[in-house]
Protein backbone atom coordinates (compact mmCIF):
# COMPACT_ATOMS: atom_id res chain seq x y z
CA UNK A 1 0.00 0.00 0.00
CA UNK A 2 1.10 3.21 -0.56
CA UNK A 3 0.69 5.80 1.52
CA UNK A 4 1.32 9.74 1.68
CA UNK A 5 4.90 9.46 3.07
CA UNK A 6 6.09 7.00 -0.04
CA UNK A 7 4.97 9.81 -2.50
CA UNK A 8 7.41 11.51 -4.13
CA UNK A 9 6.83 15.17 -5.52
CA UNK A 10 7.99 15.49 -9.23
CA UNK A 11 7.16 11.59 -10.12
CA UNK A 12 5.13 10.77 -13.55
CA UNK A 13 3.23 8.28 -14.30
CA UNK A 14 1.60 7.11 -17.41
CA UNK A 15 -1.89 5.74 -17.38
CA UNK A 16 -1.29 2.06 -17.82
CA UNK A 17 -4.09 1.54 -20.19
CA UNK A 18 -5.22 3.33 -22.87
CA UNK A 19 -9.09 4.82 -23.86
CA UNK A 20 -10.58 3.90 -27.25
CA UNK A 21 -13.40 6.45 -28.04
CA UNK A 22 -16.17 5.24 -29.55
CA UNK A 23 -19.22 7.48 -31.52
CA UNK A 24 -21.84 5.15 -29.16
CA UNK A 25 -20.23 5.99 -26.23
CA UNK A 26 -20.31 10.34 -27.02
CA UNK A 27 -23.55 10.05 -28.46
CA UNK A 28 -24.61 8.13 -25.36
CA UNK A 29 -22.63 10.11 -22.68
CA UNK A 30 -23.75 13.28 -24.38
CA UNK A 31 -27.77 12.34 -24.47
CA UNK A 32 -27.67 11.57 -20.82
CA UNK A 33 -25.31 14.37 -19.43
CA UNK A 34 -24.62 16.90 -22.15
CA UNK A 35 -27.17 17.44 -25.07
CA UNK A 36 -25.31 20.06 -27.15
CA UNK A 37 -25.95 18.77 -31.05
CA UNK A 38 -22.40 18.97 -31.62
CA UNK A 39 -22.06 15.93 -29.52
CA UNK A 40 -25.39 14.28 -30.80
CA UNK A 41 -25.69 15.02 -34.49
CA UNK A 42 -23.21 14.73 -37.38
CA UNK A 43 -24.94 16.83 -39.55
CA UNK A 44 -25.25 19.55 -36.96
CA UNK A 45 -21.88 19.17 -35.65
CA UNK A 46 -20.57 19.58 -39.36
CA UNK A 47 -21.29 23.79 -38.70
CA UNK A 48 -19.67 24.01 -35.48
CA UNK A 49 -16.00 24.93 -34.35
CA UNK A 50 -15.72 21.57 -34.14
CA UNK A 51 -16.10 20.47 -37.79
CA UNK A 52 -17.57 16.96 -36.64
CA UNK A 53 -18.65 14.68 -33.65
CA UNK A 54 -17.05 15.52 -30.65
CA UNK A 55 -17.16 14.35 -27.32
CA UNK A 56 -18.40 16.15 -24.20
CA UNK A 57 -15.63 17.66 -22.20
CA UNK A 58 -16.87 15.88 -19.22
CA UNK A 59 -17.10 12.82 -20.74
CA UNK A 60 -13.05 13.47 -21.45
CA UNK A 61 -12.92 13.84 -17.58
CA UNK A 62 -14.75 10.67 -16.88
CA UNK A 63 -12.24 8.52 -19.33
CA UNK A 64 -9.40 10.61 -18.09
CA UNK A 65 -10.62 8.87 -14.27
CA UNK A 66 -11.22 5.38 -15.41
CA UNK A 67 -7.87 5.50 -16.70
CA UNK A 68 -6.57 6.98 -13.26
CA UNK A 69 -8.40 4.59 -11.58
CA UNK A 70 -7.53 1.31 -14.03
CA UNK A 71 -3.64 2.40 -13.58
CA UNK A 72 -4.17 2.42 -9.64
CA UNK A 73 -5.76 -0.73 -9.39
CA UNK A 74 -2.98 -2.24 -12.32
CA UNK A 75 -0.51 -0.88 -9.81
CA UNK A 76 -0.15 -0.95 -6.11
CA UNK A 77 -2.89 0.29 -4.25
CA UNK A 78 -2.79 3.92 -3.09
CA UNK A 79 -4.55 4.71 0.81
CA UNK A 80 -6.43 7.47 -1.20
CA UNK A 81 -9.39 9.02 0.44
CA UNK A 82 -11.17 10.32 -2.39
CA UNK A 83 -10.68 14.24 -3.30
CA UNK A 84 -12.08 17.84 -2.54
CA UNK A 85 -12.23 18.48 -6.12
CA UNK A 86 -10.11 19.65 -9.09
CA UNK A 87 -8.12 22.99 -10.37
CA UNK A 88 -7.17 24.72 -13.89
CA UNK A 89 -9.69 21.89 -15.67
CA UNK A 90 -8.85 23.22 -19.57
CA UNK A 91 -10.37 21.15 -22.51
CA UNK A 92 -7.41 22.34 -24.89
CA UNK A 93 -8.36 20.25 -28.30
CA UNK A 94 -11.83 18.13 -29.33
CA UNK A 95 -12.13 14.52 -28.69
CA UNK A 96 -13.40 12.66 -31.64
CA UNK A 97 -14.88 9.08 -32.65
CA UNK A 98 -11.99 6.88 -33.16
CA UNK A 99 -9.31 8.76 -31.21
CA UNK A 100 -7.57 6.58 -28.42
CA UNK A 101 -6.48 8.23 -25.24
CA UNK A 102 -4.05 8.56 -22.42
CA UNK A 103 -3.08 10.40 -19.16
CA UNK A 104 -0.04 11.59 -17.82
CA UNK A 105 -0.22 12.41 -14.02
CA UNK A 106 2.86 14.40 -12.66
CA UNK A 107 2.61 14.71 -8.54
CA UNK A 108 3.49 18.36 -8.42
CA UNK A 109 2.73 18.95 -4.51
CA UNK A 110 1.89 17.36 -1.14
CA UNK A 111 1.64 18.72 2.25
CA UNK A 112 0.52 16.65 5.55
CA UNK A 113 -3.34 18.08 6.72
CA UNK A 114 -3.07 20.10 10.00
CA UNK A 115 -6.54 19.39 11.20
CA UNK A 116 -6.49 15.84 10.12
CA UNK A 117 -2.94 15.13 10.84
CA UNK A 118 -4.02 11.13 9.85
CA UNK A 119 -4.67 12.04 6.19
CA UNK A 120 -2.36 14.56 4.03
CA UNK A 121 -3.08 16.72 0.90
CA UNK A 122 -1.47 16.15 -2.90
CA UNK A 123 -2.13 18.37 -6.43
CA UNK A 124 -1.11 16.27 -9.10
CA UNK A 125 -0.87 17.81 -12.95
CA UNK A 126 -3.02 15.33 -15.44
CA UNK A 127 -2.74 15.81 -18.88
CA UNK A 128 -4.63 13.82 -21.35
CA UNK A 129 -3.19 12.91 -25.01
CA UNK A 130 -4.58 11.45 -28.58
CA UNK A 131 -3.26 9.13 -30.32
CA UNK A 132 -1.07 11.62 -31.85
CA UNK A 133 0.73 12.99 -28.61
CA UNK A 134 -1.50 15.76 -28.82
CA UNK A 135 -2.56 17.95 -25.13
CA UNK A 136 -6.70 17.38 -25.22
CA UNK A 137 -7.36 18.39 -21.73
CA UNK A 138 -5.50 19.19 -18.46
CA UNK A 139 -6.18 19.75 -15.03
CA UNK A 140 -4.72 20.07 -11.43
CA UNK A 141 -6.35 17.20 -9.09
CA UNK A 142 -5.94 17.50 -5.32
CA UNK A 143 -5.94 13.95 -3.17
CA UNK A 144 -6.58 13.25 -0.16
CA UNK A 145 -4.16 10.46 1.02
CA UNK A 146 -3.73 8.27 4.26
CA UNK A 147 -0.80 8.84 6.65
CA UNK A 148 1.08 5.83 7.67
CA UNK A 149 1.45 6.84 10.80
CA UNK A 150 -0.71 10.37 11.97
CA UNK A 151 1.35 10.43 15.69
CA UNK A 152 4.48 11.20 13.44
CA UNK A 153 5.01 15.05 13.44
CA UNK A 154 3.82 17.34 10.60
CA UNK A 155 7.10 18.59 8.85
Amino acid sequence: MRYFEDMVVGTRTRSSRTYKVTREEVVEFASKYDPQPFHLDDEAAKQTFFGRLSASGWHTGAMAMRMMVDTWKDGEPTAGLGSPGLDELRWVKPVYPGDELHVEVELIEKRRSKSRPDMGLTKSRQTVFNQHGEVVMTMIGNGLIRVRDPSAPIE
